[in-house]
């Protein structure tokens, strides 16, 4: 008989097993390292998992996204032997930001081998030029969509290693997050699922919806995963180190701790004429806040999450495992 997850009130590890491969989004965040470490304590096999993560900023320099997010999440997927692959689209966010006339950029994937393949590109033209806005509407707030969400999809319905599969996604979204969040379904059958034609089974699974902050500290601690340096430096949450959701004392840190991305990124905003906040730009929202502690006083950090100092060892014994500056804040703009 078929494998039917729906039926199934939890995915156990018999469910689970029934999947040829279980992809995680690895962002890097908190949140997708609990869900992985979720996944290896209840005995799911490494070479059933992968790991997925997008390069917010293409496979070029980094400008909007943590410097040290790529050796970040390499280094945590060596560290616990399963392999991650990297996809993008071409140009990342400034392409997509200063689009003008043209279509949205080809995504290029990474598959079995290193083998590199992009799609698209050919789609209908139009212009962008603004920033994305604070919203749970994915048309607005575009960078989830253009640079994540379908970047994934489009891995999905073309790596060839990926077809006539019984596939299962998983995420680390938590309803404790936000009101969006927590109307997210827990199971569901994935947007790039093709099983009436038998080209891939694909179902969606967010283990961990119903974790709170603190379950989610405590899995990494067991494990001694150090968190992601963003964390480390008192930033409540890890995406990119410009985010649209970065409240007041964050931007204030941003413009403190790294001075020439905060005026890369205001004069971008005036430049678009609009504010990425509806009330106030980025220097005044700034002005508003105060810098994060470990920002005055943690010169080695920054350094290392600017990518301009090595990254050191994401595993360390659990006796020696901290909890990172940033945790259990109540962040002033989180996620829609």
């Amino acid at each position: 008989m078929p494998f039917d997850a729906a039926a199934y009130p939890v995915l156990d590890r018999k469910a689970l097993l029934q999947y040829d491969k279980i992809l995680v989004c690895f962002s890097g965040g908190k949140d997708s390292v609990a869900a992985l470490l979720h996944l290896l304590e209840i005995g799911i096999p490494r070479e059933r998992l992968e790991l997925h993560h997008h390069l917010v900023d293409g496979d070029g320099p980094t400008r909007f996204d943590w410097p040290v997010t790529h050796a970040y999440v390499s280094a945590v997927a060596e560290a616990v032997g399963v392999p991650i692959y990297f996809s993008w689209r071409e140009g990342g966010f400034a392409r997509e930001l200063w689009k003008t006339n043209a279509p949205s950029a080809p995504v290029t994937f990474e598959t079995a081998g290193g083998r590199r393949i992009t799609v698209g590109g050919n789609g209908p033209a139009n212009t962008r030029r603004r920033f994305p806005q604070v919203t749970a509407t994915l048309r607005v707030r575009w960078c989830s969509g253009v640079l994540k969400i379908d970047v994934l999809d489009i891995v999905l319905r073309h790596d060839p290693r990926l077809q006539g599969r019984r596939l299962l996604v998983v995420d680390g979204c938590r309803a404790e997050e936000s009101p969006a969040r927590a109307n997210y379904s827990v199971f569901e059958t994935h947007r790039a699922d093709a099983r009436t034609s038998g080209r891939r089974h694909i179902d969606a699974w967010r283990p961990i919806h119903a974790w709170r902050e603190g379950e989610v500290w405590n899995i990494l601690a067991r494990h001694g995963v150090v968190a992601h340096p963003a964390y480390q430096l008192g930033w409540p949450r890890t995406s990119c180190r410009t985010c649209i959701f970065n409240g007041e004392d964050a931007l204030r840190s941003l413009e403190v701790g790294f001075p020439p991305v905060f005026e890369a990124l205001a004069t971008d905003e005036a430049l678009t004429g609009l504010t990425i906040d509806r009330e106030l730009d980025v220097r005044a929202r700034a002005a508003r806040g105060t810098a994060f502690p470990e920002v005055l006083s943690r010169p080695d950090l920054l350094a290392i999450a600017d990518g301009r100092a090595p990254l050191p060892p994401v595993i360390v014994p659990p006796s020696e495992w901290r909890l990172p500056a940033g945790a259990f804040k109540n962040a002033s703009a989180g996620p829609a």
